[in-house]
């Protein structure tokens, strides 16, 4: 998508970004909820889930080691990702991101993970990672990644026991 533009984030931006985030993850926060059940991702989930308003601060305010890029589209904010740059290891990581659901497929998430990509590469990273969930919600930020290159992957799985 040609008319996107990424660009540092600045504060005021700030509200705009976390209504992004608050629409991108409503329906990941929600399988979670249905994969785990209430009573276990109310005790196990909920706190981290809640907790990622204010890792979106930090990075707005900025995160030490990381670097928060807005993408804009047509003059509104469609969405954001941060990107970090470990210069000892020659490693680049793709942390917090989000395209407000209102712009999917429209190639925002396509454009901002080339983005990253490129300043990793610009900076010397020899490895881009990224880290998503293998849950059913999280299918979509599979497929982008892919889409973007990232081609190898090392699969996780979190396992829960009521107690």
């Amino acid at each position: 998508m040609s008319n996107v533009q990424l660009r540092q984030v600045r504060s005021d931006d700030a509200p705009r970004l976390d209504a992004v985030r608050r629409a991108a993850f409503a329906p990941v926060f929600e399988s979670f909820r249905a994969i785990l059940g209430d009573e276990m991702y109310d005790t196990a989930q909920r706190s981290s889930d809640e907790k990622q308003g204010e890792l979106l601060a930090s990075l707005v305010s900025g995160e030490p080691g990381w670097t928060l890029y807005v993408a804009e589209t047509e003059g509104s904010i469609a969405g954001f990702v941060a990107v970090r740059l470990d210069l000892e290891t020659k490693v680049g990581e793709i942390g917090l991101n989000a395209v407000d659901p209102a712009h999917a497929g429209r190639g925002i998430g396509t454009a901002m993970y080339d983005f990253a990509v490129a300043r990793m590469t610009e900076a010397g990273m020899k490895v881009a990672t990224v880290g998503t969930g293998g849950d059913p919600s999280h299918a979509p930020a599979r497929r982008a990644y892919r889409k973007a290159g990232f081609d190898v992957e090392l699969p996780t799985v979190w396992m829960y026991r009521k107690l």
